[in-house]
């Protein structure tokens, strides 16, 4: 798994896919399919694009909330939030190499994906985010801390990424913590240069070691 995953997001400026080569175009190999209010053909044909995008680009694509979807355009995995497909089911049905992604905001929702195979889990919101409603509480610093602590304390080794309202100013905090990586969107979109923004983001994720 990489340290640094992009989620897409239409904004003024750039379309959904848009968004997708510009993360590909700075060194990004993990893109998040997000569409929230695409009706299925949408979503599909544009996974469909994007799986090209990546795998071109040697990049992973998961599509966010739709197995059915992510199975159908030949997608590398499906993240999945609290009101989804349990994780479990779709592990049942997208078998044992499909990446599958949880959303968590507790500890005890960690170890439910845990539980129910998942590959990784994103953790958050960090801070509040524009890019997505219904947001659960603020985890903050502490909150990640509390959670990996948890973790560790029961032996369970999952990957935790942080997400939710994350910059690259974030990354030596968040890391300290001991998230495995971070998923940003917002941070690279409002840049001058999406790209090189992008570019900056893995640089300090490597100068952090």
């Amino acid at each position: 798994m990489t340290r640094l995953q992009f989620i897409t997001h239409q904004t003024d400026r750039y379309s959904t896919l848009d968004t997708a080569r510009l993360a590909l175009q700075g060194g990004c190999r993990w893109v998040q399919l997000r569409m929230k209010e695409a009706s299925g053909r949408e979503l599909y044909e544009a996974a469909v694009e994007a799986v090209g995008l990546c795998h071109e680009a040697g990049a992973r694509l998961i599509v966010d909330d739709r197995l059915d979807v992510a199975l159908a355009a030949g997608a590398d995995g499906v993240h999945l939030g609290q009101r989804d497909l349990p994780v479990g089911e779709a592990r049942r049905l997208a078998g044992a190499g499909f990446i599958i992604g949880g959303t968590a905001n507790t500890l005890e929702q960690v170890r439910e994906h845990w539980r129910m195979g998942a590959s990784y889990v994103g953790a958050g919101p960090y801070r509040f985010t524009t890019t997505k409603t219904g947001l659960a509480p603020v985890l903050g610093l502490e909150g990640y801390e509390s959670i990996i602590r948890g973790l560790r304390r029961e032996g369970i080794r999952l990957p935790l990424v942080a997400i939710g309202g994350i910059g690259r100013e974030d990354i030596p905090e968040l890391m300290r913590t001991g998230v495995d990586g971070i998923a940003l969107s917002g941070s690279v979109l409002r840049a001058s240069d999406p790209a090189e923004e992008m570019r900056l983001t893995l640089k300090a994720l490597e100068d952090y070691g």
